[in-house]
């Protein structure tokens, strides 16, 4: 009887998700838990925008053709030009689902993207000239431009804004902490004092630099027939210079034809663009788990939200939840990428499937940058310095200044000032003020060099920094 109450519950609670996806019964967070925080992608990297990217592709290239323009095209009148451009610009669902529709009997959806226009071709008074489109074309033509430059869109729309945002936040946070002397720590250790700000500024450092190697990568794309040598283009118009042609037409869309390929794009440029992403997110991962431990230190105190709830057993807690929502998306969007860059640049002989099923999902750990970003940003946005407790700290680590000791009185050539120094600060007895003030009076040195010893405190002993 169980038995039969699970199944008759699961088959009714099947049919209930088929009549309509919403986030409450998608299967992946991106499409459900989070898919405010990232639906704007959907403009890039869904279904229906990949439709939209393919049918750019194909009427940009009949134009193309048209103002080489091709002996039978000579006579296409170029104001028609803007109304093939709605074709795109004006692309809605229902256009989506007529592609769709179109797929179901053509079993190929780039084909079904031909056929929609030259369903459009016929409404416009073109039909004369309909089988120029997708001409001496083979569909990964079509792909790989339309999903280069989906990525290199969204990257210049949305990824690019998000990182900056991050980055200009990080820079007012270091500016404002550019004279808050802090206790370093190295393999968890009290160490050499440091300042906030700078400790916080590296992160801005890092990203910026690994930005500069992103925008010097090309967003290539591939645009050569069926097998990469214009074979089909050459045999009908062997005068052309079809090379030049597509150059000039692939600059056109903002991209960078590969000159040598097979079928397909070799994706080694898009293999170091999820490259240079993946590092700049484990920055960002690492920016993450400082501030969780920061916190975790009492360094930062967090803003209170009020209804919201820390834990649901514990009222006082107040947890680092936006830093980990980040470390969590940032090491899920780092795998994906891992896997698409080490897998795309591979392909038996001339073409295999696999990259086809596989660049589905480029939008993917998009989205969960997206959703990271977004935490990571109210994150920061959320803590306040805890002045109180670094000040703290640094007053209860007296023995970090032994190296500035020391180091002077090498400079003095006092015999074994390293040696002396780690005889006071390992005895395992509370080091102060008091204490280092003892050993420095006892120092067969000069009063002069006395006095540039007593100066050394952990709030002063902070280095040299280039300002920020």
């Amino acid at each position: 009887m169980i038995y039969l109450l699970e199944v008759c519950f699961k088959t009714k609670y099947k049919n209930i998700l088929l009549m309509q996806l919403n986030p409450l019964n998608a299967i992946s967070p991106i499409d459900g838990r989070y898919r405010e925080v990232c639906e704007e992608l959907a403009l890039y990297f869904s279904e229906e925008a990949l439709m939209r990217y393919r049918v750019i592709v194909e009427v940009e290239y009949f134009i193309e053709l048209c103002e080489l323009p091709l002996p039978q095209l000579k006579s296409v009148d170029h104001a028609i030009f803007p109304a093939l451009r709605k074709l795109y610009n004006d692309f809605n669902h229902e256009d989506a689902l007529q592609i769709k529709a179109i797929e179901k009997i053509t079993n190929h959806d780039v084909k079904a993207i031909e056929y929609f226009i030259k369903d459009k071709f016929d409404t416009l008074g073109l039909a004369a000239y309909k089988e120029f489109i997708h001409f001496g074309l083979t569909s990964q033509d079509i792909n790989n431009t339309a999903i280069p430059l989906s990525i290199r869109e969204a990257v210049l729309q949305i990824y690019l804004p998000s990182i900056k945002a991050i980055g200009d936040k990080i820079e007012e946070l270091a500016r404002g902490w550019s004279e808050i002397p802090m206790l370093a720590r190295t393999h968890g250790q009290p160490a050499s004092p440091t300042i906030l700000g700078k400790e916080i500024f590296i992160f801005r450092h890092r990203i910026l630099t690994q930005l500069e190697l992103l925008n010097a990568i090309a967003y290539s794309a591939k645009f050569g027939g069926a097998t990469g040598n214009f074979n089909a283009h050459v045999v009908a118009y062997p005068t052309i210079k079809w090379i030049d042609f597509s150059d000039k037409f692939i600059e056109r869309l903002g991209l960078k034809r590969s000159p040598y390929t097979t079928q397909i794009e070799h994706y080694d440029n898009m293999a170091a663009l999820f490259d240079t992403i993946k590092r700049i997110n484990t920055i960002l991962l690492d920016l993450s788990r400082d501030m969780w431990t920061y916190i975790s230190m009492n360094y930062f105190t967090q803003s209170v939200i009020a209804n919201e709830v820390g834990s649901s057993a514990m009222p006082h807690k107040v947890n680092p939840i936006d830093f980990e929502n980040a470390e969590g998306n940032l090491g899920m969007a780092n795998a994906i990428l891992e896997h698409l860059s080490a897998k795309l640049p591979i392909s038996r002989l001339q073409r295999d499937l696999t990259d086809s099923t596989v660049l589905r999902n480029v939008g993917v750990p998009f989205a969960h940058i997206a959703i990271a970003a977004k935490s990571l940003l109210k994150g920061l946005n959320k803590i306040t310095v805890n002045i109180t407790a670094i000040t703290a700290d640094l007053e209860d680590n007296w023995a970090v200044v032994a190296e500035g000791i020391q180091t002077i009185l090498r400079r003095e050539a006092y015999p074994n000032p390293y040696e002396a120094l780690k005889v006071l600060t390992r005895t395992g007895s509370k080091i102060n003020k008091s204490t280092i003030g003892d050993f420095i009076e006892k120092l067969d040195v000069s009063e002069a060099v006395k006095m540039e010893l007593r100066a050394i405190t952990p709030t002063s002993y902070t280095g040299v920094q280039k300002g920020y």
